[in-house]
């Protein structure tokens, strides 16, 4: 593809995708700005070209759910809210501390050794098997690594402002912003913006897995089909945060709490579902 210009930005990272009328979606890596280039071929039997504004509005939505999964969801809070302990003091004091060393000012001291805690504490969620991030962490020094982790969360929760957060995190997951590889994974990442933002974060790590996945919970408990992760328009970025979001509404303010609100969720998959007849 020639050399251009973002028209918003001025810069030439850029990608394009092709679009079934023949045209280019171009779309800017540094401030995610999206335009179509060329002309467009006319086949009215051609899907239309899907933008990051059409995508986000063909997303799921509350209203999505039917009435009886509502009524089934309700009764299940109020027994969850009967039945469990209160939020645990250890999981807030972890958000707490985290939060503070990922802000703006605390960042750039953040200590290695909390930063390495961090990815191997299971306090707030379990990431998963760490034995590849604490390979490379050894290998390149805590001092090197720390600095790297440092950058990869800094582009993620502060910048650039231009550039939303969706497609940052797609950024990182695709490699595009080097940081700390090893730490540049889906429930690492996630778990980060569950402490940065712990009002909005549920703290699912993962978009799709077997049983325990955002996409999976929106279907066992809400009867809701997300789309696939494997669908490149909609980008993992954009799938994590909307799916978030959709579960976060879904949940509401009866369970404030969102590791709270996560437990029930989880306790919520095992009930037995509702039956469409």
């Amino acid at each position: 593809m020639p050399l251009i210009a973002c028209p918003t930005c001025n810069s030439e990272n850029i990608n394009g995708t092709a679009q079934a009328d023949s045209r280019l979606l171009i779309h800017c890596n540094d401030c995610g700005h999206e335009w179509l280039r060329g002309e467009a071929r006319r086949d009215p039997s051609r899907p239309a070209v899907q933008t990051f504004e059409s995508l986000h509005a063909a997303f799921p939505t509350p209203s999505a759910v039917r009435p009886d999964v509502r009524e089934r969801i309700a009764l299940l809070q109020g027994e969850f809210l009967l039945q469990r302990r209160e939020s645990d003091p250890e999981v807030e004091k972890y958000r707490t501390r985290y939060q503070e060393l990922f802000s703006r000012e605390g960042l750039s001291t953040a200590p290695p050794e909390e930063l390495y805690e961090f990815a191997n504490s299971d306090t707030l969620a379990n990431a998963g098997n760490m034995s590849g991030f604490n390979r490379a962490w050894k290998t390149q020094g805590p001092d090197k690594a720390a600095q790297k982790v440092r950058e990869t969360i800094e582009f993620l929760l502060h910048g650039p402002d231009s550039l939303r957060l969706e497609d940052r995190l797609t950024q990182l997951l695709d490699g595009k912003k080097v940081g700390f590889p090893s730490f540049n994974k889906e429930p690492l990442l996630t778990k980060v913006l569950c402490v940065a933002e712990p009002e909005r974060f549920l703290p699912v790590l993962r978009y799709s897995a077997p049983t325990d996945g955002k996409k999976e919970i929106a279907k066992l408990v809400y009867d809701l089909d997300l789309p696939a992760a494997e669908k490149v328009a909609w980008t993992i970025g954009r799938l994590i945060v909307w799916s978030n979001d959709l579960l976060r509404s879904l949940v509401g303010n009866d369970i404030p709490d969102l590791h709270h609100a996560t437990q029930f969720l989880a306790w919520a998959k095992t009930r037995p579902a509702l039956s469409r007849d």
